[in-house]
């Protein structure tokens, strides 16, 4: 079975957020400088356009944000294209009026035979609704990282878990040793609540399977189906016991307060053990930019991937992704997206450090990370089990809405039962 598009297309989480891309005036000046031996030949498919402005939004801030005007610096001088990004934390809003007023503008030729080219069919359906093929991918992540510090690891004769059993036994014994494991925020913003739902999925895929998961998603098993419920109680062992959490921050009250971009922080202190987030984690272990915090196996912190839920089980890894949609029907605009789902800008980007792509004309040597490059190869991989982050594909009103909400309230005592009954109850009807 594979998910043919989703009412969400240009609604993502955080760092999985959709780009907007429309005409307007042009004010911004970073990305016009280019690079002084820019290579002109990569992008003369692309033509020339004098003049011509395209203004980016999204969510994407601070030194992600510096890092996409970089990506396509040089595009924008050998084009005469230029380009502004509009960086907001309330883009996500903005974006779905825009979509439900069904501004949406199908992509270009270039751009679907770049996704042809350059990506499977799944990530083709994830831009696809109605059978109308809107946006290709831009960058890509891995939600199902379980970060750790080597160092320590080393020093206290902990291992990897093979199974999510062995998971278990690890974060008991770091709890026998006097620490609480596991460090967890789920706080941002008007989304809070989206880091357990990363939780939630993860287990959902490797303790149900990828067609349970794909029933789940589109409805086919209702919300409260005893699959989901296992999946909860299982992430349940941790985020609800006060053994097990939050290390270095607080009781288990504190993760709804806290951050997610600072909450695997305490590893570097020897607070927590163990931290579940996204191969993007990556750029918040040095926010500004730097290198003092060493992303390695024999670095600072490192991550693995959550468990199979047996050993023998295959490969199976939930992510997000941006698809970059188009509000105004221009030749540059198109022009701009065929660069952006081209392998030259995924190499372009991907070098720039911080991020992945599931693009298949990406060196993974390029990734700035031993784990990133780890996590391109996962993705290009053809036998990797790949699922797109569950609440992206659910409608709004659950996805964005009330499974947030519902972990929120999950965590602060309700019932596995009393929380998925009401998610269930908010799934749309038509």
């Amino acid at each position: 079975m594979r998910l043919r598009g989703h009412r969400r297309l240009t609604a993502s989480l955080v760092a999985a957020a959709a780009l907007g891309l429309t005409l307007t005036a042009c004010t911004g000046d970073i990305a016009d400088e280019g690079s002084a031996d820019a290579d002109c030949s990569d992008y003369e498919a692309y033509g020339t356009f004098e003049g011509k402005e395209v203004t980016v939004a999204g969510t994407i801030l601070d030194l992600e944000a510096d890092r996409l005007n970089e990506s396509w610096a040089d595009f924008e001088q050998c084009t005469g294209i230029s380009v502004e990004y509009q960086g907001s934390s309330e883009f996500e809003a903005q974006i779905a009026v825009l979509a439900e007023g069904g501004w949406l503008i199908p992509a270009s030729q270039p751009v679907e035979d770049n996704i042809d080219e350059f990506w499977s069919e799944d990530w083709k359906n994830y831009g696809t609704y109605d059978g109308t093929f809107y946006a290709a991918p831009l960058m890509a992540s891995i939600k199902g990282y379980v970060w750790y510090s080597p160092a320590e690891f080393e020093e206290k004769g902990y291992e990897i878990p093979k199974t999510l059993d062995e998971l278990t036994t690890l974060s008991e014994t770091i709890a026998a040793d006097g620490a609480k494991p596991w460090c967890v925020g789920l706080e941002s913003g008007e989304a809070t609540g989206w880091p357990g739902t990363d939780w939630v999925e993860d287990y959902m895929l490797r303790l149900n399977g990828a067609d349970a998961y794909d029933q789940w998603v589109t409805h086919e098993i209702p919300f409260n189906d005893p699959q989901v419920a296992a999946a909860f109680d299982a992430v349940g062992g941790y985020l609800k016991n006060e053994d097990m959490v939050n290390g270095g921050i607080g009781d288990v009250s504190t993760q709804v307060t806290e951050a997610f971009q600072t909450a695997g922080l305490p590893i570097l202190d020897g607070e927590c053990s163990l931290h579940h987030q996204a191969s993007f984690y990556e750029t918040f272990w040095n926010p500004d930019g730097g290198d003092d915090v060493k992303v390695a196996s024999d670095g600072d912190v490192f991550g693995f991937l959550l468990p199979p839920a047996n050993a023998d089980d295959p490969l199976s890894v939930t992510g997000g992704g941006e698809f970059p949609v188009a509000f105004r029907d221009a030749e540059e605009v198109e022009a701009f997206r065929a660069y952006l789902s081209s392998d030259l800008w995924a190499n372009n980007r991907v070098s720039l450090g911080g991020v992945i792509s599931a693009n298949k004309g990406v060196d993974p040597e390029n990734a700035s990370s031993e784990l990133l490059t780890q996590s391109i190869e996962i993705l290009q991989d053809p036998e990797t089990t790949f699922r797109f982050d569950g609440s992206d594909l659910m409608p709004g009103a659950v996805g964005a809405d009330s499974f947030w909400k519902g972990i929120v309230s999950w965590v602060g005592g309700e019932s596995t039962k009393q929380v998925l009954d009401t998610i269930e109850s908010t799934w749309p009807t038509s």
